[in-house]
């Protein structure tokens, strides 16, 4: 015997990962928006009471300005640096272990170029006596605060331009609402990243600033190819449809899910080789501070674009008053059609076409029927009731009896 399922009978049902490939899933996104936008509102409040609490974000030299030295740990505490260092007469000390460096942060050093430089080799002295590492291990930085302040202005120009920019762009190649769409979910992204390093209290240097543009990058784009393929479908809504802009928004979503996965996945597998062998194998803080923010910032526009852009956009363009009319059309006719059997009124029900058709109730049979409203009872051996509009018989004429 044969497999192969006959006519008219359902095959097997494939599984997920051969229905993702072909974009048959039907899950649905947009009708648990409420969810979606309940999970990203708890993880940005808790990031933002973070930021609260722990006195905002935890800012490299570049943007606040002062002195920095890295050195080999070797036997030195943390504790051990930060008494050495404030014993000296600095101020705002902050030691951070960074691999197997300790990284060492304070305000900036008044006065002119020669006390700065004593004041800088007091420094290295007491690191060197902690430690045991050599002179020349020590790396020294300094930052003037108005390079801080000037590297912070432009940091955020940046991200406005940025921003700016997409929204441009996206109106005219698509529509406004997608723009303002894509916004949202690119601020959703920001703040995610903002809350997470508030938390962890992660160092924000120029590497995280340009981390964050990146990973705003393949946010935008994971969207533009779900928003291509709603622009592709929304021309199949006509007035006759049978689905809403948001059914037509989730299937779009399942058609280019697979898709949107491989996008993903082949963009975090780089950053993790970076995050592991780069900052965790070759110990290097660079790298570390780079790729955070990439894993963090592309799991979150992973899930913005999918979870919280489409839906938004569906929210948005329920408004318009083709799609609200269009939902009221199918909510409408799904109602008269559940209810006119019961109540004797005639049911909407679809056509071939996709309009709208009614459906009468047949008329009751039986002896025990009644008869229709407006007819008169026949009684018996009356004549059948005469057609409308046929002329009346014309008498007989009596004839004599013979």
């Amino acid at each position: 015997m044969s497999d192969t399922p006959t006519t008219g009978q359902a095959g097997p049902k494939r599984g997920i990962l051969r229905r993702l490939y072909h974009g048959e899933t039907e899950f649905a996104f947009v009708p648990r928006w409420r969810i979606w936008f309940g999970v990203s509102a708890a993880f940005i409040l808790v990031g933002l009471a973070a930021f609260g609490v722990r006195g905002g974000l935890n800012l490299g030299i570049d943007f606040t300005g002062g002195n920095q030295w890295e050195v080999p740990a070797g036997d030195a505490t943390v504790a051990d640096v930060e008494d050495a260092v404030s014993e000296l007469g600095f101020s705002e000390v902050e030691v951070q272990e960074v691999g197997d460096d300790l990284r060492i942060q304070t305000a900036t050093i008044e006065g002119d170029d020669t006390e700065r430089q004593e004041r800088g080799a007091e420094v290295v002295d007491a690191l060197v006596e902690l430690t045991g590492a050599e002179a020349n291990e020590v790396a020294i930085n300094e930052v003037g605060p108005s390079w801080g302040e000037e590297i912070s202005r432009k940091a955020l120009q940046a991200l406005v331009v940025f921003l700016i920019a997409i929204v441009i762009y996206i109106t005219i190649r698509f529509e406004f609402r997608m723009a303002m769409a894509t916004l949202g979910a690119l601020v959703h992204d920001i703040l995610v990243v903002i809350g997470a390093y508030a938390l962890l209290q992660l160092p924000v240097t120029p590497a995280t600033v340009v981390a964050i543009l990146t990973i705003l990058g393949f946010s935008i784009y994971d969207g533009i190819v779900v928003f291509d393929r709603v622009d592709e479908n929304t021309r199949l809504l006509t007035a006759n449809a049978r689905m809403t802009y948001s059914d037509m928004v989730d299937r779009s979503l399942n058609e280019v899910l697979m898709r949107s996965l491989n996008t993903q996945i082949t963009a975090i597998l780089p950053i993790l080789s970076v995050l592991v062998v780069g900052s965790l194998a070759l110990g290097a803080s660079t790298l570390q501070e780079f790729g955070l923010a990439l894993f963090i910032g592309q799991l979150s526009g992973a899930y913005s674009s999918i979870f919280i852009a489409s839906p938004l956009l569906a929210l948005l363009k329920e408004r318009e008053p083709r799609f609200r009319t269009l939902r009221q059309r199918l909510e409408g006719k799904g109602a008269k059609a559940a209810t006119g059997p019961s109540t004797g009124t005639p049911a909407k029900v679809d056509d071939a076409d996709g309009g709208v058709a009614l459906a009468k109730e047949p008329a009751p049979t039986g002896a025990g029927s009644a008869p229709a409203t407006g007819a008169a009872p026949r009684t018996k051996g009356a004549a059948p009731p005469r057609p409308k509009g046929t002329p009346p018989p014309r008498p007989r004429k009596k004839g004599k009896r013979r």
